[in-house]
């Protein structure tokens, strides 16, 4: 068996009930495009140019089919939530940036997907398909991170037909490379998270400028983006005046759960590593593998992603299987796989010595790539809120029913 045979991804979780056989024909293929051409394609000193290049690969190759309603080229009706938590799994296998390309063509239109006019829709979502266009997301502020009801970009009316937004956006994934941003923005219907509304907003409109590039342990495509006096058309309006908050988090409900998805499969590719490195690697004539300490510390780290993978994939089977809300669903994937996923990378870089600290080493890279996982998308501090306001609504319902 050749050692590529060897360090490969771990699929059999797919056998699980929470999949069909599309789903395994899906992954086996996904799986066999990126062992033959992420690597060529990661350049990580350029990751600009990596992911719009991987954009459009994925686009040719036709994965990006999996982040749009079949009504606009994709391969569902809906959003098929485990689809999406298969692919990042398997593309962070193989690289971050493989990953990241791929998600956020979907958080970035999932909005339009979700929310958006038939005409936005087609105007919009055939090009993300294709890898066309770029997408991105725009929720976070310089003082609104997690709490989205503090949120101070502004848009009010500029005439019957348009609108105008003014204030700052950050932390903003493909901030700078991307051809369209789903900006949320204060409307003022009502105060807090009530009066917020969501625009697409194409990135060459006049007054959106991109106000500086956010550089990180683990660089991807990030900016800060200066709105002022930015003219939105009102046909550029995701849903009704005064429903960001609700769009945002109908989007992030979706996506949460592919966060999980990402970090099971960078934890799987650190254990993969691990076992590879124990195997072989000889400490007091035997290999590292045979130490006790080294064998429950690889116990430990498979408990933990067949945990995580199983609330993973729960959430993705019940958004798809009843297309309700999944929010606390939702949160304790990715809570818990990305918290989960920093346990077994750091597990196996100790495995790995002085080599897992070393830049060019695989674990090294995934030390630092993992660490942003449990803050986007809502820091795990926020997860375990929402979970627990989630456990409390449930319980004032029921005792409201009970008084009925």
């Amino acid at each position: 068996m050749t050692d590529a045979a060897l360090l490969a991804p771990d699929l059999g979780h797919l056998n699980w009930p929470f999949f069909d056989d599309d789903h395994r024909r899906f992954a086996d293929s996904l799986n066999d495009w990126a062992r033959r051409h992420v690597d060529a394609y990661v350049d990580h000193a350029d990751v600009d140019g990596t992911c719009r290049t991987l954009v459009r690969a994925l686009g040719d190759a036709g994965w990006l089919k999996a982040v749009v309603p079949s009504a606009y080229g994709g391969v569902s009706e809906t959003l098929d939530v485990r689809r999406l938590c298969i692919a990042r799994e398997i593309l962070a296998w193989h690289d971050s940036l493989a990953d990241f390309a791929f998600a956020m063509q979907g958080l970035g239109s999932g909005s339009i997907s979700l929310f958006g006019s038939d005409w936005l829709k087609q105007k919009y979502l055939p090009p993300v398909r294709e890898g066309r266009q770029i997408a991105a997301f725009a929720l976070s502020e310089p003082e609104a991170g997690s709490d989205v009801s503090a949120l101070a970009t502004s848009a009010v009316p500029d005439g019957p037909d348009h609108i105008r937004i003014n204030g700052l956006k950050t932390w903003i994934s493909n901030g700078g490379i991307a051809d369209h941003y789903v900006v949320f923005a204060r409307t003022g219907e009502a105060p807090g998270a009530k009066g917020l509304s969501a625009f697409v907003v194409d990135a060459d409109t006049p007054g959106l400028s991109i106000a500086g590039h956010i550089d990180t342990i683990a660089p991807h495509p990030l900016a800060t983006l200066r709105f002022a006096d930015c003219r939105v058309p009102l046909t550029h309006r995701l849903g009704m005046p005064g429903e960001g908050f609700k769009i945002a988090m109908a989007t992030l409900d979706i996506f949460r759960s592919t966060v999980g998805a990402a970090a099971l499969g960078m934890a799987r590719r650190a254990l993969d590593e691990a076992v590879k490195h124990a195997s072989e690697r000889m400490l007091f004539d035997a290999p590292l593998a045979d130490l006790q300490l080294t064998q429950a510390a690889m116990a430990d780290s498979a408990v933990d992603i067949d945990a995580a993978t199983l609330l993973v994939y729960r959430a993705g089977w019940t958004k798809d299987h009843y297309r309700v809300r999944v929010t606390r669903e939702a949160s304790a994937a990715k809570l818990f796989a990305t918290e989960m996923a920093q346990r077994v990378i750091d597990r196996a870089v100790q495995i790995f010595g002085g080599r897992g600290v070393c830049r060019g080493v695989k674990i090294e890279a995934l030390y630092r790539e993992i660490r942003a996982l449990r803050i986007y998308e809502g820091a795990s501090e926020v997860q375990k809120i929402v979970i627990a306001r989630e456990l409390l609504k449930a319980r004032h319902t029921k005792i409201r029913q009970a008084a009925e």
